[in-house]
């Protein structure tokens, strides 16, 4: 398979403390973990508006692994060869329009790709302020996961109060995250996992109950019907796609909404039209990654409005899976790539 571009970024004069170079992961070709290095590449330079971060901390997501395999391009502006979408760290330095934030300020936010690196700078108004009670490991377990979940369950789907939500994948991070703000908006989580242990472990995490699912899905309405008295899901956040869309139509309420975020397990699905007719279903497909930057600092601007302040007393925490360095990446991306995780993986950049 043919390299991939080594972009790298134009070099710069920092006139602070911040170093000329950092260390990233780099994806110099496509393919298993087995390609990942680590290399020194030029500092970014931030933009008028932008903010460049220190990063302490980043975490992994289904994105990282299918860009480093060639299949999900990073956005045109952002580095082509470094991974990551999802940090923690302090802004060292502002942009010379930029006031939002000062030297030493702890941030966390989502990014187009380039946070698998000791800096990454990204737009000041996508950025939010770290909760003190938050360490650098757990901060950099966040973004993601409860910015995706948050915008899926409450700012797209509407989640209301006493209503079922049903959350495929739910031990993963963004599935740990839907279920704790389900429960935090008055909601009734109820789970899908393919294995007991998570199923076990997603009750501490705001998931009332749930269903052991594996190839054979025809499970999941007798068990949500039996769970619920009787109810079917009135919001789905699918994760997986292929067969569980399907299986999420059947046992959708009248005027369900079934937000689709991923398609880990298959990215078509052969569904009853008829139902979705009669049942006045909606179905929306969500990805932040490629939206537009007015988009991405609303999305920011109502996470850190209604989510940031539980996060900050506790009611809602991170899941974290496992932690490795920076220099052991590729030992992260075959642990998530087992399937065994429960919660986010996590690198370390210091």
């Amino acid at each position: 398979m043919a390299p991939l571009p080594i972009a790298g970024y134009i070099g710069r004069s920092t006139g602070h403390d911040t170093p000329m170079t950092m260390r990233a992961c780099v994806i110099p070709q496509f393919g298993s973990a087995d390609v990942l290095e680590i290399r020194d590449l030029p500092t970014p330079a931030p933009g008028p508006r932008d903010v460049l971060v220190r990063v302490w901390a980043t975490a992994l997501n289904r994105a990282d692994l299918l860009q480093r395999m060639g299949r999900y391009p990073p956005p045109a502006d952002a580095p082509q060869d470094i991974p990551g979408i999802e940090f923690a760290g302090e802004v060292a330095e502002m942009g010379e329009s930029a006031s939002l934030w000062q030297p030493g300020d702890r941030v966390f936010g989502i990014v187009g790709g380039g946070a698998h690196a000791a800096y990454v700078v990204a737009h000041e108004e996508t950025l939010c302020r770290v909760p003190d009670r938050l360490d650098w490991t757990e901060a950099a377990a966040v973004p993601e996961a409860f910015i995706t979940a948050h915008d899926a369950l409450i700012s797209q789907a509407r989640l209301r109060e006493g209503e079922i939500a049903l959350i495929h994948a739910v031990g993963s991070g963004v599935g740990l995250a839907g279920a704790q703000i389900a429960a935090a908006w008055g909601a009734r989580a109820f789970g899908t996992t393919r294995t007991k242990g998570k199923l076990d472990r997603a009750r501490a995490f705001g998931m009332e109950e749930g269903v052991v699912l594996g190839d054979d899905l025809s499970a999941l309405g007798a068990a949500l019907l039996a769970w619920s008295d009787g109810r079917e899901a009135d919001v789905v956040l699918d994760l997986l796609g292929g067969p569980y869309l399907a299986a999420s139509i059947e046992v959708a309420a009248p005027k369900a909404r079934i937000m689709l975020v991923g398609a880990i397990a298959g990215s078509s699905s052969t569904v009853n039209i008829r139902r979705v007719l009669s049942r006045r279903l909606s179905l929306r497909g969500t990805v932040l990654r490629a939206r537009r930057l007015d988009e991405k600092i609303a999305v920011a601007t109502a996470f850190a409005r209604e989510v940031l302040p539980l996060l900050a007393v506790g009611a809602l925490v991170p899941a974290i899976d496992s932690v490795f360095p920076l220099e052991a990446i590729a030992d992260a991306h075959r642990r998530m790539e087992s399937n065994d995780t429960f919660g986010k993986v996590v690198v370390r950049l210091v």
